[in-house]
């Protein structure tokens, strides 16, 4: 496990008091985040927005939990920020499945939306207000919103609540949360991994020797699903892949493939490299779309 990750989830006795000296930062951190989310402006876009968020830093199945459920409705836009990615402003990443940029100027995840929902459009920006007006102009009847529980729009807030969850109930730096815990009971849906949806994985091209290569928040969390691999490569959370360095490891290994994610694929695609894929699908209760069909109806009506 990376030091980061004890950190947060398994913490020795010197990272415990490294947490606690940076408490006064961590609720500082706190009032200054529930300030700025009461504090702004209200608007109401006219469409419905599902918002899809978490309360913690990393990964909680933000984006396979997009692809599951946006998947069954017509017109829908994504909107996200893009995080890392090497573009600015606003780009349209794809318009009703047709993919208009590189996955660079898209980001990790955009891109793995945009090729995953064929009949999508998906839009990128840090001003995700601009982008949601872009996704009306372009004629979505519906939009997903990435990570946007902290945003004063009129939407129906969606919270993912991990299976795995922090040592410390805290904020940033003490702890992993971004907004106070108890802010779980503002959302419309929460949403128990385990309970209303859950992670399945098929490996896809298995060879005898994978590395398994990785840019994603807390890697610890594939460990359920390895089959055996050769040697383990986790590095930072969108991180992008040095093909030298691939390549030096891929022969000190001995591998035959890199195993990666869905996510870390789409940065490998024209690298030339062998990869075995680690697919993983979410599984969602039904009571889960109901909830969002209704909201959807019910805006409409």
């Amino acid at each position: 496990m990376r030091w980061i990750d004890a950190y947060f989830y398994r913490p020795n006795l010197w990272q415990k008091a490294l947490s606690i000296a940076f408490l006064p930062i961590s609720l500082l951190y706190a009032m200054l985040s529930l300030v700025r989310r009461k504090c702004a402006r209200y608007h109401n876009f006219h469409i419905p927005i599902i918002s899809v968020g978490n309360l913690i830093v990393g990964g909680s199945g933000k984006t396979p939990f997009i692809i599951e459920s946006a998947r069954h409705f017509e017109r829908v836009c994504v909107v996200s920020r893009g995080y890392k990615r090497a573009s600015k402003g606003l780009v349209v990443v794809s318009e009703w499945g047709k993919i208009l940029c590189s996955q660079a100027q898209a980001g990790d995840e955009p891109y793995l939306l945009a090729r995953e929902l064929k009949n999508a459009s998906v839009i990128v920006s840090k001003n995700r207000a601009q982008a949601i007006q872009k996704a009306k102009e372009m004629g979505a009847k519906i939009v997903f919103l990435d990570d946007g529980f902290r945003f004063n729009y009129a939407k129906f807030n969606i919270l993912l609540f991990p299976l795995l969850k922090p040592y410390f109930p805290l904020c940033l730096p003490s702890g992993m949360y971004r907004e106070i815990p108890s802010a779980y009971k503002e959302a419309d849906l929460l949403v128990y991994e385990g309970r209303d949806y859950r992670r399945e994985v098929n490996i896809e091209s298995p060879t005898p020797r994978m590395l398994l290569l990785t840019a994603i928040a807390n890697p610890a969390r594939l460990d359920e699903f390895l089959p055996p691999v050769v040697g383990k490569i986790t590095l930072q959370d969108h991180a992008q892949f040095d093909k030298t360095f691939l390549q030096n490891m891929i022969e000190k290994y001995n591998a035959t493939s890199l195993l990666v994610t869905s996510k870390d694929e789409v940065k490998l695609l024209d690298s030339g490299f062998r990869l075995s894929v680690m697919r993983l699908n979410l599984k969602l209760e039904e009571h889960i779309l109901e909830s969002i069909k209704a909201y959807i109806h019910n805006f409409k009506a």
